[in-house]
């Protein structure tokens, strides 16, 4: 029996575009987490799309972010979130006490090669994994 809403803790994951970095990791937070967290991502000034090229990173690792599509952020988002996690939006992000705030440094995919895509995929899982075991307490 999967936890309702309210027991489930809730993450988000914001970036300029919500494209690339965001959408990766909210990929990773949804697949690994087995619907165990609640999932969002957006952006300050949302793309068009996913980069092409992230939804082909994913891919490889069975992840499917086709139906993804770039999401402005809202404060009503933001305050909803028990973690916020900052991929380079810099201040545009609001703030909410009582909700946690981390900031990843990571190199933007845009317009990069399959193979800078994929290393930033691959630093994303990594602090995913770790952020699902502060969340998720074996």
């Amino acid at each position: 029996m999967s936890p309702t809403a309210a027991d489930r803790p809730s993450v988000m994951f914001v970036c300029v575009h919500n494209a690339g970095r965001s959408q990766m990791a909210a990929g990773f937070m949804t697949a690994l987490s087995d619907g165990r967290v609640e999932v969002r991502s957006a952006g300050s000034m949302p793309a068009d799309q996913v980069n092409p090229v992230a939804v082909e990173a994913m891919a490889e690792v069975g992840i499917d972010i086709t139906a993804e599509r770039p999401k402005i952020l809202t404060g009503d988002a933001v305050q909803a979130s028990d973690v916020v996690v900052t991929m380079g939006c810099g201040d545009t992000c609001p703030f909410f006490p009582g909700v946690r705030y981390e900031d990843w440094e990571l190199e933007d995919p845009a317009g990069k090669d399959l193979e800078t895509v994929r290393r930033v995929r691959d630093e994303i899982r990594g602090r995913v994994e770790t952020l699902l075991g502060e969340l998720l307490p074996a």
